[in-house]
């Protein structure tokens, strides 16, 4: 932990976004003794995890003048992790047994988080913090303060400007689609649509749709859609250029392929394994780009390539620190526990308990990341995927601010469950082999007296 040069003190904290990385934030910067505003545009807490059947005017999100829905939740979404590394490391996402209302899964429904965030942030009272139907529109340092400028989500009053010594951003970055590019796709006569826009599989009924892309949301989507359309091909940038495989499940409807090749203006889609179907539509699951819309930093900031620069730790921009942190930005793996690790370094940097290194060893720091990263041939759009590493930077990020490394358990659940995913993606939610870390889980949270008695069941695999 770096040794602290001032005082400790208590500065006036703006938030951006009460989804699960704000209201973590929130708490963390309250428990170190600062004064916190949280600003919501939403009329409830949880960011990207209230769901809405409203999708946007423009399919695949492009038009930088549509109404934008934040949202990218579908209906039939399940977590994609189990419940037991998923949570806040003091208010552990356990079963509600006595309420029938709430789902008990281990891998449970979008509603079930959100009713995890919001029983965390009326326990620890976050919603007197919280500014509800505020957009923010602004923010900007001004004479070493941050000025920000909100407004209502009715858009009917004027905006409002505060100043504030720090502003920690947790707005996500779920909103903003990446759309993969296909040879020949602006002739290609079809239906497109990115996942972001994706609620219900009716729309796709009878129809013969191309899902690009074979992870996490696209495994979902390919296989909901399967439900009601005539065919699903799946183009998977992972696989084979000869890759060609039925699937007998859902409903012997489904192919996996390589690569799409390109896109004909005959309503065909050929891939690279030689194949070609007559699509309907094509569904986009190639993930997100990061944007701030809000945030002015006079030229000390950009997002090249889908990295946001620079940024120290994924944390700090470092001409800009600490007066100005992010929270939340790299993405998959333990994402709330990432959450409140990177929260509480950011509050105890903000009070002076602990400090960063000069902008300029910052910035050494980075380059040589930076350097690493191309030597290794990985590019600039992956440099907020932690992968592997994320382990390894949580329990630097840890040590930085005085706080316990990630349990051992979190990590192999979070592994092996990637590995289940991989290899049975249309039943690893309900078939497992890691009872032994759902009991270490549980052991560990009656240790703490996180859970007041050990239960006497645990979630039961499928198998």
């Amino acid at each position: 932990m770096a040794p602290a040069q001032n005082l400790v003190s208590s500065k006036h904290v703006a938030v951006i976004g009460a989804g699960a990385s704000g209201l973590i934030a929130a708490r963390e910067l309250h428990r170190e003794g600062h004064t916190v505003v949280v600003f919501e545009r939403e009329k409830q807490v949880g960011g990207l995890w209230i769901y809405s059947p409203k999708s946007e005017s423009d399919p695949l999100g492009l038009d930088p003048t549509r109404p934008i829905v934040h949202s990218s939740v579908y209906e039939s979404l399940r977590t994609n992790l189990p419940r037991e590394c998923m949570g806040f490391r003091d208010f552990p996402f356990v079963p509600c047994v006595d309420d029938f209302s709430r789902d008990s899964r281990r891998y449970p429904s979008h509603r079930e988080v959100l009713a995890y965030l919001q029983d965390f942030a009326r326990e620890f009272k976050i919603e007197e913090m919280v500014r509800f139907e505020t957009e923010v529109v602004r923010v900007e340092p001004v004479d070493g303060k941050w000025r920000v400028r909100s407004k209502n989500s009715d858009d009917l009053s004027e905006e409002e400007m505060v100043r504030f010594d720090a502003v920690v951003v947790c707005s996500g970055h779920y909103t903003e689609p990446y759309v993969a590019h296909i040879p020949g796709i602006k002739s290609w006569p079809g239906k497109q649509i990115h996942s972001h826009n994706y609620r219900v599989p009716g729309p796709f009924k009878n129809e013969v749709v191309v899902v690009i892309g074979n992870f996490a949301s696209g495994a979902d989507i390919s296989r909901d859609v399967a439900k009601v359309a005539k065919e699903v091909h799946v183009a998977s940038r992972g696989s084979e250029a000869s890759t060609y495989e039925k699937l007998s499940v859902p409903t012997n409807n489904l192919w996996i392929h390589s690569e799409i090749e390109t896109a004909c203006d005959d309503g065909s889609i050929v891939f690279k394994n030689g194949k070609a179907v007559h699509a309907d539509t094509v569904v986009y699951c190639t993930g997100y780009k990061y944007k701030f819309p809000f945030l002015e930093t006079n030229g000390y900031m950009s997002i090249d390539d889908n990295r946001v620069e620079p940024l120290y730790k994924h944390v700090f921009p470092p001409a800009l620190a600490p007066g100005l942190s992010f929270v939340g930005l790299p993405g998959m793996g333990i994402q709330f526990v990432m959450f409140e690790i990177q929260s509480k370094w950011v509050a105890a940097v903000l009070s002076g308990r602990v400090t960063l290194p000069a902008p300029e060893k910052m910035m050494e720091d980075l380059i040589a990341s930076y350097a690493m990263l191309e030597a290794l041939g990985i590019p600039k759009r992956y440099t907020h995927k932690l992968g592997k590493i994320q382990s390894n930077y949580l329990d630097w990020v840890a040590e930085e601010c005085g706080c316990q490394p990630v349990e051992p358990w979190r990590t192999q659940q979070v592994d092996r469950g990637y590995e289940r995913l991989v290899s049975n993606p249309e039943n690893y939610r309900d078939e497992w082999d890691d009872d032994d870390l759902i009991k270490e889980a549980y052991e560990d949270f009656a240790s703490k007296k996180l859970i007041s008695f050990l239960p006497s069941y645990f979630p039961k695999s499928g198998r």
